[in-house]
């Protein structure tokens, strides 16, 4: 058993271990305060860090203490006016003039609060927690399986360029000191003896000339071992490992036509910027593809789709035959999770809500693995939510949600793309 123990420095008077604690004891009461705090925030300051607030009465901890313990009764000297038994009545509250260190409330009631920052990958972690894109997992290993080439280890035949030097010694070295070690030994007695003699003042000449004989017989048999042999060579192996075919799209298909006020356009940025930080905070490798419309639909970059003025009539079937297109061109099904957002306040020709339809049914729900439709509108449904909400009942991988105002998005967010607890444990 290995013990780690953390010595990288902290920033002054603060401790990485125990702050991870802290986070992970409070994790509920935080991530309530972190909810909370989104529906505040602007649409570009939506990817900081956030300060948190916590009511102390949460903050509760068990405290040990020394005790005599039981039960005694006390007199203190000078009680004219209360009995045993006696309820004892709470003070006044003189608003302004506590001595405590907090604020007091304008209403006479409040509660003390206590508040810190989070960093931006804390905040994240804590907003996207258990949420992840539906089906992801099907497209691995089912479809296309690809392969990566990766060592595994070594082997004993292969061919020349991928010899192990460094591997090929080592066995040598080891063959050598194996097959050579008894004889090694025997070597350095003999010297050892010859040495003796030979600063003897007796003469050994007989038995001078058979140790020499006997030095020179084992300096050949040693010498005659070879340095490296073809039982040392070691080769680098390499193995093919099949790989999962993961690779996503995220389709951002968002209505810009002059139905759309100010208001309803904020909060379907808002929407889509939870989005992509979504999809850039738990996913490695994802494309995102940002396709505005009104009578026309145009694939943009990101500066483009969050910060252009165009606007127009409404159709909407635009978008999605450009969304179809794209697919056709560029991400083949076989090899690509296709996902598509769109956001509207459904507010669109009659004759082309039908079309809007069919296009999704035939073309981009067979091949996609989630499609969803966010209507961002105070009004009564409108013909596009009518016609999309009769595929709900065919297609589970298709979701429309409801946003009224700003503190829908995030609870429509989470019911989008919360994990699917069932499948997983299946």
């Amino acid at each position: 058993m290995a013990n780690f123990i953390d010595r990288r420095l902290n920033s002054k008077n603060k401790s990485t271990v125990n702050r991870q604690r802290f986070l992970r004891r409070y994790k509920n009461q935080i991530k309530k305060s972190v909810e909370g705090a989104i529906n505040q925030r602007g649409v570009t300051d939506i990817s900081s860090g956030e300060n948190i607030t916590i009511p102390k009465k949460d903050l509760s901890e068990p405290v040990f203490h020394q005790g005599s313990g039981g039960v005694k009764d006390r007199v203190h000297p000078g009680n004219d006016q209360f009995s045993p038994g006696d309820r004892i009545p709470r003070p006044p509250q003189q608003q302004g003039q506590g001595s405590g260190k907090g604020e007091a409330s304008d209403s006479g009631e409040g509660e003390d609060e206590f508040s810190f920052s989070i960093s931006k990958e804390e905040y994240l972690d804590l907003l996207f927690e258990d949420l992840e894109l539906p089906n992801l997992e099907k497209n691995q290993l089912d479809k296309l399986i690809e392969y990566k080439t990766v060592r595994s280890g070594y082997c004993a035949e292969g061919v020349p360029s991928n010899i192990d030097i460094v591997k090929s010694l080592q066995g040598s070295i080891a063959r050598r000191i194996a097959m050579t070690a008894s004889k090694r030994k025997e070597l350095k007695a003999l010297e050892a003896r010859l040495a003796l003699i030979q600063s003897d003042k007796h003469d050994h000449i007989q038995e001078e000339k058979e140790l020499k004989e006997s030095i020179l017989a084992l300096t050949n048999k040693i010498k005659k071992v070879p340095f490296i042999d073809t039982f040392d060579l070691r080769f680098r192996n390499y193995a093919r490992q099949a790989v999962p075919t993961s690779k996503a799209v995220m389709f951002c298909l968002m209505d810009v036509s002059g139905s759309m006020d100010q208001a309803t356009k904020d909060i379907a940025k808002r929407f889509y910027i939870l989005l992509y930080l979504f999809l850039s905070q738990t996913y490695k490798n994802i494309d995102v593809v940002y396709i505005r419309h009104h009578t026309q639909a145009k694939e943009v970059d990101e500066h483009e789709f969050f910060y252009s003025q165009e606007t127009g009539g409404t159709i909407a079937s635009s978008a999605l035959e450009l969304m179809n297109d794209i697919i056709n061109e560029r991400y083949n099904d076989s090899q690509w999770n296709i996902y598509g957002a769109q956001a509207s306040d459904g507010d669109n020709w009659a004759d082309d809500s039908p079309q809007c339809k069919a296009i999704l049914e035939k073309n981009i729900l067979p091949r996609s693995r989630y499609f969803s439709y966010i209507e961002i509108t105070q009004r009564a449904h409108q013909t596009l939510w009518q016609h999309y909400q009769q595929l709900t009942h065919t297609h589970g991988n298709f979701a429309i949600e409801h946003i009224k105002s700003v503190t829908d998005i995030y609870p429509v967010f989470r019911e989008l793309f919360k994990k699917n607890t069932t499948s997983n444990a299946a």
